[in-house]
């Protein structure tokens, strides 16, 4: 790779001017005008309430058995504070906005469902720095900033095909993730407990805290990217590609250093990191929406962004019409059962003021059904002028199972689909505008395939999801590797080497 210093040193500016830019508390957006966003029209007329919800039908959402237990939970979420605030909320708005025009990238990733006996502080800690890794190859992969997006601190809930498992004779409700029952298969364990929410806001918090302290308190310092490196992904060669890039960036900051730029400033040594989660759970959601001072628009608080699942997205149900009214950056995932026209309507649903930055389109369908159901859903978009953010998910259509009963998703599907989904946006002229992931930090065999070399016979080696399969660090830092270098040939530039 001719990668001289003067060129790298150009693009780690970049990288560090947008990416790696302190995070405060509370932030106001004033940029893109995104806090000045009028609330939509049914919101604003009064039409719309974090409780509206109710009077739709909600899919997936557990039905609990005792209703003062569950109104004394929520009581108790509405007195606890906020787990994110609107400043930030409209920082990470502001991002996406830029993105929406083609000036970034998104990347979302993170467990596919977080466990309460699996929380430490080791976990969180790796999940980041593989996503930091990860951020840092495709930034010099796009030239354009990376906005950090975690899968962290709320995703608990999961939706499930049936409502019920059974085991020989025995049939319990199925297991919806931790903020609603226990996978332990008992009367006890299964049973829909709603103070499973109290307990999922309090490990929410730790965890943020613990990212807002690996943020911003020097561990994100781009300085120390060699110490990003996982020992189980050092041995790889994709962590071997990744120190030999660490050392160029290293270079660059020298060289950036000796002509009298202070790299030691907030810009170099900070980050910012945003979180994400289903909106599947509404008692939840609606608990910890709240109504920002400054704007006097609601906000739910629970995450930056909230995105709607491919089984919740109902035109009439309750998850779209809790989630329009809230000031939230949004998500929708959709498959090749979507139309144009319906996803047509969801844009005028989720985001009636057509604001950039506002919705993200996350494509899940298989590299097939992809080439073949994307570019009518691009037109559509084209067509009316709709502003969104196009975003690859290539594992959750891939996913099967094994002879030996293991659930799992195979790297070359999960890479062909990525290709899919660039190849379709090449064509239409759009914006391949980020990738969202199941993925940790952890050594894991989960999904078979990629240069971890995971195999359907030693998928029982460490196969520790408490729900769908993710990929490893390696196998993660390898996806962004492929990204970077598809973005690179976009852009004509040369493959990194």
């Amino acid at each position: 790779m001719k990668f001289s210093t003067l060129a790298s040193s150009v693009l780690l500016l970049a990288f560090s001017a947008d990416a790696f830019t302190p995070t405060s508390l509370v932030r106001t957006s004033t940029a893109l005008n995104v806090a000045a966003e009028p609330p939509s029209t049914s919101a604003a007329s009064g039409e719309w309430s974090p409780e509206s919800w109710k009077s739709k039908v909600a899919s997936q959402m557990p039905v609990y058995d005792d209703e003062a237990e569950l109104d004394d939970a929520v009581n108790r979420l509405k007195r606890c504070s906020p787990l994110v605030f609107a400043g930030e909320v409209r920082a990470l708005h502001e991002q996406l906005a830029r993105a929406c025009h083609g000036q970034g990238f998104l990347l979302m990733g993170g467990d596919c469902a977080e466990a309460f006996n699996e929380f430490n502080v080791d976990h969180v800690r790796d999940s980041f720095r593989v996503i930091l890794q990860m951020a840092l190859v495709l930034t010099f992969g796009s030239a354009m900033p990376v906005i950090k997006v975690g899968r962290m601190a709320g995703q608990f809930a999961k939706p499930r095909s049936e409502p019920d498992e059974v085991r020989g004779d025995v049939s319990l409700p199925s297991y919806r993730g931790d903020i609603i029952n226990s996978e332990e298969f008992t009367a006890e364990a299964r049973r829909n407990n709603p103070h499973n929410m109290v307990e999922a806001y309090h490990q929410s918090a730790q965890t943020l805290n613990i990212l807002r302290a690996f943020a911003t308190g020097g561990y994100a310092d781009i300085s120390r990217l060699q110490a990003w490196n996982l020992d189980f992904v050092e041995q790889t060669e994709e962590g071997s590609r990744y120190r030999k890039f660490a050392t160029k960036v290293d270079e660059s900051l020298r060289f950036m250093k000796a002509i009298g730029v202070d790299t030691s400033s907030d810009t170099f040594a900070k980050t910012d990191f945003f979180t994400a989660h289903e909106c599947l759970l509404l008692p939840y959601e609606q608990a910890l929406t709240r109504k920002d001072s400054t704007t006097g628009k609601w906000y739910d608080c629970s995450a930056h962004m909230l995105w709607v699942g491919e089984r919740t997205r109902e035109l009439d149900g309750a998850h779209l019409e809790f989630t329009r009214g809230i000031g939230n950056p949004l998500g929708v995932k959709i498959s090749d059962k979507c139309t144009p026209e319906e996803l047509l309507n969801i844009c005028d649903t989720m985001n009636p003021n057509n604001t950039p930055g506002k919705l993200t389109i996350i494509v899940r369908m298989g590299a097939e059904k992809l080439r073949k159901n994307l570019p009518g859903l691009i037109r559509a978009v084209q067509r009316e002028g709709k502003s969104v953010i196009w975003i690859s998910d290539p594992v959750h259509g891939n996913t099967r199972k094994t002879d030996n009963g293991f659930k799992t998703r195979d790297f070359d599907n999960i890479r062909a689909e990525l290709r899919a989904f660039f190849d379709v946006h090449e064509e239409m002229g759009s914006h391949p505008g980020g990738v969202h992931l199941e993925m940790t930090g952890e050594d894991v065999t989960e999904c078979t395939g990629g240069v971890s070399d995971v195999t359907e016979e030693t998928l029982a080696d460490r196969y520790n999801t408490y729900c769908d399969p993710r990929l490893n660090g390696s196998q993660a830092l390898e996806i962004a590797f492929l990204i970077a270098e598809r973005m690179r040939k976009r852009s004509g530039l040369p493959p990194i080497e």
